[in-house]
């Protein structure tokens, strides 16, 4: 199966070299480009691509807003983000909007390729940094909204199983739901499965939340932020 990608970025030198890397690629094809949001979202709903790998800061709409509109549009279109920015008004709409996946323009070849695969397949995409930052935002967001914190409290006292302490340990620890699926020996159905009643037991509304909860009640393995 070729997976059909959409590439938006009002740097040539840098869509140019997103293009030339993708098309590198036996299992993906490069189907249009795009300088600018707007034309992005036209070719998105014209071309109807498996993915649409996007900046996140471009003239006429930006890559939060090109992700908004192609979501809307209920067409089966999934949105990466490839920025150059990680910071607080970067990350966390473009999250919110929808986008499946979020990698800054440090990351390898290897690991763009690796994130449109795992977008396509409809996983999630996130790059470490980023989900670093994640924990930092919502972090500190929740500090802000309560500035003693949240009580320290064990997975059990929230009502979550056994199975779900496991998978919110390794999503806390920077897994991927296909990392986690294979270093559980369960399938990514039963990751998110998993994921979404986590989110429903806490109250929370996205991945971040969640891993800003675990980080929080330490239940990662890896201390500190």
């Amino acid at each position: 199966m070729t997976i059909r990608v959409v590439v938006a970025d009002d740097q040539a030198v840098v869509r140019d070299g997103v293009v030339l890397l993708l098309g590198s690629a036996d299992d993906v094809e490069v189907v249009g480009q795009a300088d600018n949001g707007l034309d992005a979202v036209e070719l998105a709903l014209r071309m109807r691509p498996d993915v649409v790998v996007v900046d996140l800061r471009m003239p006429g709409l930006d890559g939060t807003g090109v992700t908004e509109r192609v979501l809307a549009a209920g067409i089966g279109v999934r949105v990466l983000v490839l920025t150059t920015y990680a910071d607080d008004d970067a990350v966390l709409p473009a999250l919110r909007a929808g986008a499946a996946g979020y990698l800054t323009k440090d990351a390898t070849g290897e690991a763009v390729l690796a994130a449109v695969r795992d977008v396509a397949a409809r996983r999630t995409a996130l790059d470490p940094a980023v989900q670093r930052r994640l924990v930092e935002l919502v972090t500190r967001q929740q500090d802000a909204a309560s500035p003693s914190g949240p009580p320290r409290v064990a997975g059990e006292s929230a009502g979550l199983t056994r199975r779900e302490i496991d998978v919110l340990r390794l999503v806390a620890d920077g897994l991927n739901n296909r990392q986690v699926a294979r270093e559980l020996v369960i399938s990514e159905a039963t990751v998110k499965t998993h994921l979404n009643h986590l989110l429903a037991k806490l109250a929370l509304e996205d991945r971040g939340a969640l891993i800003a909860w675990a980080w929080r009640n330490g239940m990662t393995s890896t201390p500190g932020v």
